[in-house]
């Protein structure tokens, strides 16, 4: 299959679109950013790679992070991480407070706003001060790059004007769902949204959740079958919050969005693919970006389905 011509034909054909959707103006950092950029990577088994547009242009990864530090509290808490989130789809915007508070601060998933929250809390509970580092360095891991970092005025921005999270982590810490200092976790979790990677280092980044756990390329386990198995579930159910049933609809592929206008998504047993444009639908996710990956999956017809 000649995958670089089926990109081209995607740039071509996505263009029309670039006049819809909005930027994440939420976050002044994100704000500022080129709405027309594009890029889209395909990582394949055998180290083989293939992009269109911008690939090598770094970008806030936002929400993916959680597709990491979710891999990461795993292997560690194994079935004790789901006493305190759930595994089901939020069915509300991401950083829902009316939904958390009526669950009495139990989070519907690990990828939803609380969730991530809850994980970051976990895994500070196992690192102790250097959580955000160890997050990093499992990111560097993945992705086999030894240069990624996290953009400080993203952070910062994040900061100043995260108002919901902060009213998330509080109203958690009321449940004594959250066990560290709530200044803290933010602290970590804006840090972890606010990673700069390319779509060339995340579709890297996400080759092993492909491969039932084992980078296929280093031969390296980050997780087992079964974990795996829950984490691409997880999300092709929950990745893109109360539109995962409609990115399931339209593409058939486990993905993760993010609202800096990231998506990665996994071919099992073949690729990974990251797909970028920062221009928003309503629901949070790349208006673009979900585009380019129905087209993919429709030329391809490598749906799940």
């Amino acid at each position: 299959m000649n995958y670089q011509k089926i990109l081209e034909e995607i740039k071509k054909e996505i263009k029309p679109l670039f006049k819809d959707g909005k930027v994440a103006d939420y976050i002044p950092a994100l704000k500022r950013v080129k709405p027309t950029h594009f890029a889209m990577s395909l990582q394949l088994f055998n180290g083989a790679t293939y992009s269109v547009g911008e690939e090598n242009c770094k970008f806030s990864i936002q929400s993916i992070s959680k597709v990491f530090t979710y891999a990461m509290a795993l292997p560690i808490y194994k079935k004790e991480i789901y006493k305190r989130i759930n595994h089901e789809p939020s069915g509300n915007p991401f950083n829902s407070l009316v939904q958390l508070e009526y669950e009495n601060g139990i989070p519907r998933n690990p990828f939803i706003n609380a969730g991530a929250i809850v994980i970051t809390d976990m895994l500070e509970s196992v690192y102790k001060g250097k959580t955000f580092s160890k997050i990093l360095e499992y990111i560097k891991e993945v992705s086999d790059n030894n240069e990624i970092d996290y953009d400080k005025e993203v952070a910062l921005s994040e900061s100043q004007f995260g108002f919901r999270n902060i009213a998330l982590v509080n109203m958690m810490k009321s449940f004594t769902n959250i066990s560290n200092d709530t200044t803290k976790v933010m602290d970590i979790y804006f840090k972890q949204c606010s990673i700069s990677m390319s779509t060339k280092e995340l579709s890297r980044a996400v080759l092993y959740l492909a491969n039932h756990g084992v980078d296929p390329i280093t031969k390296k386990r980050f997780l087992n079958e079964s974990q795996a198995k829950r984490l691409n579930s997880l999300m092709l159910t929950c990745g893109h919050y109360d539109a995962s049933g409609d990115f399931a609809f339209r593409v058939g592929l486990p993905g993760k969005s993010g609202v800096g206008g990231g998506i990665v998504a996994i071919v099992p047993n073949l690729m990974s693919i990251c797909v970028w444009s920062p221009k928003l639908n309503d629901k949070g996710n790349s208006l673009v970006g979900t585009k380019a990956l129905e087209l993919f999956t429709t030329k391809t017809r490598l749906s799940i389905f």
